[in-house]
């Protein structure tokens, strides 16, 4: 018999021996190995999924036009797409374009946004609104317009724009265009610039309110309206005011870097850090969480295992000293219990990187309805560290082994 082969048989002789404290150790090793692995893994995919609903509320980007004091253009459309390349470059991104104008409605001032109304849903899932997106001919009011002018879904307004009222605004643009003609037909509401500077002149474009949008915030006091409807009103195309990026970077403050450091572009970019900062210390604290747990795992995992070998050596004894006293060397039968602990880690790591992944999936499922894949990687890593714990945990009492006396041993015998 070889050596090799009487180092198996004997290997299997003491697991089979003492299959108890066999079946305790690996319960020990699957139980760290399932918390570990469930808990590596929750960390992994929540952050994810937290960043992506995070995002859904609102933008973490803004970017604007550098103006040259040649009037508002905008940024045009071949800029938005560069920009958007941009952003994305670091990561996935949604957007919406905005473009603001000062209107007039009932002879009072408002602010009018002209967007794409799928791009702004698709940025703001947030946004409770009350009927239906902006359409042809209709618009959307924010909730404190609506009060202020008593408006339901269905209500009809009529909206003036005046170039005179975006003269050197900050807040809406225009474009060189002084008027323009009306769609739907209560007036000219593109009078010019010269001649609509009466405060009392209500006419303009009468639009349906199709629905009315409540977020709590300043989105509450704008009008929102097609782009293409905003472009007839106002009398003429022009590039937008703002870009709003939901950026899935991981550092979003290299991008808003990338893009001013770009000046060229005649833009600028800013980082909306209320969301950003909200998202990073919650990620922060879910990080914090899983390694303090993972160091109790891992404390409690090194105790049951080293009890459970120590255990094992304390029943040998007898035996370990009848090998040195026939010549066994301490090496190798410390090879033997590395061995035999590594066995166990290995059988705990699989039986408890299988039971952990089922964890993750169910808690996944259950808490954010997303199914969890299999991390390939994690599951080896998980095994891994089952390994190597298990054989850790070992080395204590495989040194008080090593140490005993055969003289004493069989004295006692």
């Amino acid at each position: 018999m070889t050596n090799t082969r009487m180092f198996l048989v004997m290997l299997w002789g003491a697991i089979f021996r003492r299959r108890g404290r066999a079946v305790m150790a690996v319960i020990a090793s699957t139980v760290g190995a399932a918390t570990l692995f469930c808990l590596a893994a929750t960390c992994i995919a929540v952050p994810q999924r937290m960043s992506e609903e995070m995002r859904s509320y609102g933008a973490n980007l803004i970017v604007t036009p550098i103006e040259d004091g040649n009037g508002k253009t905008g940024i045009g459309q071949a800029m938005v797409k560069h920009t958007t390349e941009m952003v994305r470059a670091k990561g996935t991104a949604a957007y919406a374009t905005y473009r603001y104008e000062n209107v007039r409605v009932n002879a009072s001032s408002y602010v009018l946004a002209g967007v794409n109304p799928t791009q702004v849903r698709n940025l703001n899932h947030h946004w409770n609104v009350n009927g239906a997106w902006p359409e042809a001919g209709s618009v959307m009011v924010g909730r404190d317009v609506a009060d202020a002018m008593g408006l339901t879904v269905g209500s009809r307004i009529t909206i003036g724009y005046r170039a005179s009222d975006n003269t050197g605004t900050t807040t809406a643009g225009t474009d060189s265009a002084a008027g323009s003609d009306s769609t739907g037909g209560s007036g000219d509401s593109g009078a010019s610039a010269g001649g609509s500077g009466d405060i009392l002149d209500t006419s303009g474009t009468e639009f349906r309110v199709c629905g009315i949008v409540d977020t709590g915030g300043s989105e509450d006091e704008i009008i929102y309206a097609l782009a293409s409807d905003v472009d007839k009103l106002a009398g003429g195309t022009r590039g937008v005011d703002v870009i709003e990026y939901s950026s899935g970077a991981a550092d979003v403050s290299q991008v808003v870097q990338s893009i001013n450091d770009m000046t060229s572009m005649h833009v600028q970019a800013q980082q909306v850090t209320k969301i950003t900062s909200s998202d990073t210390r919650i990620i922060t604290m879910l990080r914090t969480l899983f390694w303090m747990v993972s160091v109790v795992v891992l404390a409690l995992t090194l105790v049951g295992v080293s009890t459970t070998i120590s255990s094992i050596v304390a029943q040998r004894r007898n035996e370990i000293g009848l090998r040195k006293a026939l010549g066994a060397s301490a090496g190798s039968i410390g090879a033997e219990f590395y061995v035999e602990s590594a066995l166990y880690g290995l059988i705990g790591g699989l039986l408890g990187t299988a039971i952990g992944y089922l964890l993750a999936r169910l808690l996944t499922s259950a808490v954010f309805g997303r199914t969890l894949g299999i991390d390939w990687p994690l599951a080896v890593g998980s095994l891994a560290l089952s390994v190597i714990v298990a054989v850790l945990a070992s080395v204590p009492p495989v040194r008080r082994a090593s140490r005993i006396d055969p003289a004493v041993v069989l004295r006692e015998e």
